[in-house]
């Protein structure tokens, strides 16, 4: 086997790895040293910006096989047959911190899933809540920034988050979720997946349907209280990234079955509160699971700065039978997220090899910019329609058109008989045991008592109370009881 040489990134063979060119002996270094000038640059541009959300997270690949028909809902081909199988690279993060955070923390985690099918990449974007924080795009700005290091403390300010709970009342349902036995998954295994948003899926026959995906893990549910989550971050503060690594590694694969609720598209207009609110979920009762296949994940990434650092997901990646809904959240997303990818990694960001179509090819007419390495024919042509036999358009809509009605303009969501941003939120309360609203009631309290201003503690107090009477009382007590301490 012949010795591998090691070269500049031009490819020239380097004499001196372990020592630079000097003027004599101990003379000051060359400018001329080409091998550590390139070194030197190289290292000064080895990281990205971190994403502004998600930036701490996780990967692995694996496989997402059909094992129930779901074709009267869906033409998407990946879904077509039982049995299929279709490779898979998912990101699990989690939001508000930065890379260097700890895993095991108090904060909802993203689970995001790129399916590289057949007919183009389908990136499904998600979280392990079914509900958000707000409702409108134009929010997670300002949301982002409350929860965040502040820019005099450099730290998380409870002043900061819950002042903007506080002006957000349909936040109450996600707050009751977060603080309460989910808030801190035991592993990345051991919690469950939501596509959270509202999805169009469309059939051969141009039928519509709105659906929410559910990923419901095989592993169990775990989680942490906060004093077994403080101990195992002083124990690993990348315990999560290490529980994913070293399961895969032994052959311990995790796995999640997907249910979809689906509504025909006819009854969202009447339907009693608003379908397309993130802060809502539909109830079983309406619209019951029904069984699509499952994930599994088998193989780690060799290169976590490569292919999990750099991973780009867009939910604006749909395929034919799979689109977007009104969801407000969701519209605003299929915006930022690849804008944000082309500002972190660049706009030929689609060609890595993460981000790359495997079981087809990308055919377009995008050229040049930073990193571009797609080389064509002498003759390929960067316009179209074109006289050269370049790719065209299909004239195939990947989804059902959306009926639009009304004048344009900022508006409230549209009215609808139950569209409180409470009552969900106290039927989550209600369902809890003695025991998990007990810790609920705690966790709440402890953020909420760190606040300086009373206003913003009583505004908060009666988003509580007008979730459920008992909900609020308990909170206010507590709060109290900690602010006497």
């Amino acid at each position: 086997m012949s010795k591998r040489v090691l070269t500049t990134e031009s490819g020239a063979p380097v004499a001196d790895n372990q020592n630079s060119a000097t003027a004599g002996v101990g003379g000051p270094i060359l400018l001329q040293d080409q091998h550590l000038l390139e070194k030197l640059a190289r290292f000064n541009r080895e990281r990205i910006p971190e994403r502004v959300v998600h930036a701490r997270g996780s990967g692995a690949y694996g496989y997402f096989e059909v094992t129930d028909d779901v074709t009267a809902y869906t033409k998407a081909d990946f879904l077509g047959e039982v049995g299929k199988r279709t490779e898979t690279f998912i990101r699990f993060s989690t939001v508000a911190d930065s890379l260097g955070g700890a895993d095991a923390v108090r904060d909802p985690r993203g689970f995001a899933l790129k399916f590289y099918t057949e007919e183009g990449n389908y990136d499904l974007v998600g979280n392990n809540t079914p509900v958000f924080f707000i409702k409108d795009p134009i929010k997670f700005p300002d949301f982002i920034h409350s929860q965040k290091r502040d820019p005099f403390t450099g730290k998380q300010e409870a002043d900061n988050v819950w002042d903007f709970w506080a002006h957000a009342p349909e936040a109450t349902h996600q707050i009751t979720w977060l603080m309460g036995d989910r808030g801190i998954p035991a592993s990345y295994r051991h919690m469950n997946g939501y596509g959270s948003h509202t999805y169009q899926w469309t059939n051969e026959a141009g039928e519509a349907f709105f659906v929410k995906y559910h990923f419901k893990t095989n592993q169990g549910i775990r989680s942490l209280s906060a004093d077994q989550a403080a101990e195992l971050v002083g124990k690993d503060a990348n315990s999560h990234q290490t529980d994913l690594l070293q399961a895969i590694e032994r052959g311990v694969n995790p796995s999640w079955t997907l249910y979809v609720q689906v509504m025909p598209a006819a009854e969202a207009v009447d339907y009693r509160f608003n379908p397309f609110d993130l802060t809502k979920v539909w109830p079983h009762s309406d619209y019951p699971l029904q069984r699509v296949g499952r994930l599994v994940l088998d193989r780690n990434p060799e290169n976590v700065f490569a292919e999990v650092e750099q991973a780009a997901f867009s939910p604006n990646n749909f395929v034919p039978g799979i689109g977007p809904s009104p969801d407000k959240m969701l519209q605003g997303r299929l915006f930022a997220y690849a804008d944000a990818h082309r500002y972190r990694l660049g706009v030929n960001h689609t060609l890595l090899p993460v981000n790359a179509p495997k079981a087809t090819t990308a055919e377009n007419y995008g050229r040049d910019g930073f990193m571009a390495t797609r080389n064509g024919s002498r003759h390929d042509k960067n316009y179209e329609p074109n006289s050269y036999q370049g790719p065209a358009q299909t004239d195939a809509a990947l989804s059902a058109p959306l009926a639009i009605h009304g004048w344009t303009g900022t508006h409230e969501a549209p009215a609808h008989t139950k569209d409180d941003d409470f009552f969900q939120a106290g039927e989550l309360y209600r369902l809890m045991s003695a025991e998990e609203k007990n810790r609920l009631i705690a966790n709440i309290a402890g953020g909420l008592s760190q606040v300086s201003r009373e206003d913003v503690i009583e505004k908060n107090l009666a988003h509580f109370a007008a979730a459920d009477p008992e909900y609020g009382k308990r909170v206010a007590e507590a709060v109290r009881a900690l602010r006497e301490d």
